[in-house]
Protein backbone atom coordinates (compact mmCIF):
# COMPACT_ATOMS: atom_id res chain seq x y z
CA UNK A 1 0.00 0.00 0.00
CA UNK A 2 1.39 3.67 -0.93
CA UNK A 3 1.14 7.14 0.62
CA UNK A 4 1.53 10.26 -0.78
CA UNK A 5 2.06 13.34 1.10
CA UNK A 6 -0.51 15.94 1.33
CA UNK A 7 -0.61 17.45 -2.90
CA UNK A 8 -2.90 20.13 -1.01
CA UNK A 9 -2.41 23.59 -3.95
CA UNK A 10 0.31 21.26 -5.65
CA UNK A 11 -0.27 21.71 -9.41
CA UNK A 12 2.34 19.52 -10.51
CA UNK A 13 2.26 16.28 -12.02
CA UNK A 14 3.70 14.27 -9.71
CA UNK A 15 3.18 13.91 -5.81
CA UNK A 16 6.17 15.02 -3.81
CA UNK A 17 6.66 11.77 -2.10
CA UNK A 18 5.28 8.57 -2.01
CA UNK A 19 5.88 5.89 0.69
CA UNK A 20 5.91 2.44 -0.99
CA UNK A 21 6.26 -0.47 1.99
CA UNK A 22 9.32 0.63 4.44
CA UNK A 23 10.28 3.23 1.88
CA UNK A 24 9.53 6.84 1.27
CA UNK A 25 11.06 7.87 -2.39
CA UNK A 26 11.29 11.51 -2.55
CA UNK A 27 10.33 13.65 -5.95
CA UNK A 28 12.85 15.63 -7.68
CA UNK A 29 13.62 18.87 -5.34
CA UNK A 30 15.00 22.46 -6.86
CA UNK A 31 15.44 25.25 -5.88
CA UNK A 32 11.98 26.82 -5.54
CA UNK A 33 9.93 28.14 -3.09
CA UNK A 34 6.16 27.26 -1.72
CA UNK A 35 4.61 28.24 -4.53
CA UNK A 36 6.76 25.84 -7.05
CA UNK A 37 8.71 29.30 -8.48
CA UNK A 38 12.52 28.97 -9.45
CA UNK A 39 14.60 30.68 -6.45
CA UNK A 40 17.96 31.48 -8.23
CA UNK A 41 20.66 31.78 -6.26
CA UNK A 42 24.65 30.45 -6.47
CA UNK A 43 25.38 26.59 -6.33
CA UNK A 44 25.19 26.76 -2.80
CA UNK A 45 22.08 28.58 -2.08
CA UNK A 46 20.42 26.04 -4.50
CA UNK A 47 21.53 23.11 -3.34
CA UNK A 48 20.67 24.56 0.07
CA UNK A 49 17.31 25.39 -0.58
CA UNK A 50 16.62 21.94 -2.39
CA UNK A 51 17.86 19.94 0.50
CA UNK A 52 15.54 22.64 2.41
CA UNK A 53 12.91 20.98 0.80
CA UNK A 54 13.62 17.43 0.77
CA UNK A 55 13.72 17.99 4.77
CA UNK A 56 10.24 19.45 5.01
CA UNK A 57 8.94 16.64 2.49
CA UNK A 58 10.70 13.49 4.77
CA UNK A 59 9.52 15.92 8.02
CA UNK A 60 5.99 14.85 6.83
CA UNK A 61 6.98 11.11 7.41
CA UNK A 62 8.95 11.69 10.96
CA UNK A 63 11.91 11.37 9.10
CA UNK A 64 15.39 13.55 8.30
CA UNK A 65 18.05 13.37 5.97
CA UNK A 66 19.76 10.15 8.20
CA UNK A 67 17.02 8.08 7.04
CA UNK A 68 18.47 8.85 3.58
CA UNK A 69 19.44 5.38 2.28
CA UNK A 70 19.99 6.70 -2.15
CA UNK A 71 20.49 10.04 -3.61
CA UNK A 72 20.50 10.61 -7.03
CA UNK A 73 21.61 14.63 -7.81
CA UNK A 74 21.85 15.94 -10.83
CA UNK A 75 24.13 18.77 -11.39
CA UNK A 76 24.48 21.42 -14.36
CA UNK A 77 27.98 22.70 -14.55
CA UNK A 78 30.87 19.92 -14.03
CA UNK A 79 32.22 22.70 -12.96
CA UNK A 80 30.32 22.51 -9.52
CA UNK A 81 30.84 19.06 -8.46
CA UNK A 82 33.92 19.69 -6.17
CA UNK A 83 32.02 21.79 -4.34
CA UNK A 84 29.11 19.50 -4.69
CA UNK A 85 31.31 16.38 -3.04
CA UNK A 86 32.05 18.73 -0.08
CA UNK A 87 28.42 20.26 0.70
CA UNK A 88 27.00 16.79 0.50
CA UNK A 89 29.37 15.56 3.71
CA UNK A 90 27.55 17.81 5.47
CA UNK A 91 24.32 17.26 4.79
CA UNK A 92 24.93 13.65 4.82
CA UNK A 93 26.47 11.28 7.58
CA UNK A 94 28.25 7.67 7.74
CA UNK A 95 26.97 5.47 6.41
CA UNK A 96 26.68 7.83 3.05
CA UNK A 97 23.46 6.71 1.46
CA UNK A 98 24.23 5.28 -2.35
CA UNK A 99 24.66 7.99 -5.05
CA UNK A 100 24.41 8.85 -8.46
CA UNK A 101 25.40 11.75 -9.54
CA UNK A 102 24.45 13.08 -13.26
CA UNK A 103 25.76 16.36 -14.56
CA UNK A 104 24.86 18.77 -17.40
CA UNK A 105 21.26 17.47 -17.41
CA UNK A 106 19.68 20.29 -16.02
CA UNK A 107 17.86 23.69 -17.94
CA UNK A 108 20.19 26.94 -17.39
CA UNK A 109 17.82 28.68 -14.76
CA UNK A 110 18.14 25.45 -12.30
CA UNK A 111 21.83 24.61 -10.66
CA UNK A 112 21.00 21.65 -8.96
CA UNK A 113 18.60 19.39 -8.30
CA UNK A 114 18.07 16.21 -5.81
CA UNK A 115 15.66 13.22 -5.88
CA UNK A 116 16.12 10.86 -2.57
CA UNK A 117 14.62 7.40 -1.14
CA UNK A 118 14.46 7.07 2.45
CA UNK A 119 13.83 4.01 4.43
CA UNK A 120 11.20 4.58 7.06
CA UNK A 121 11.80 1.35 10.21
CA UNK A 122 8.55 -0.58 10.71
CA UNK A 123 8.60 0.16 14.10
Amino acid sequence: MSQTTSTDGNTANFSPAIRAGEFVFVSGQASVDARGQIVPGSFVEEMARSIGNVRQILAGYQLDLSHVVKVNAYVQDPADLAEYNQLYRRYFEQPLPARTTITNCLTEAIKFEIDVVAYLPND
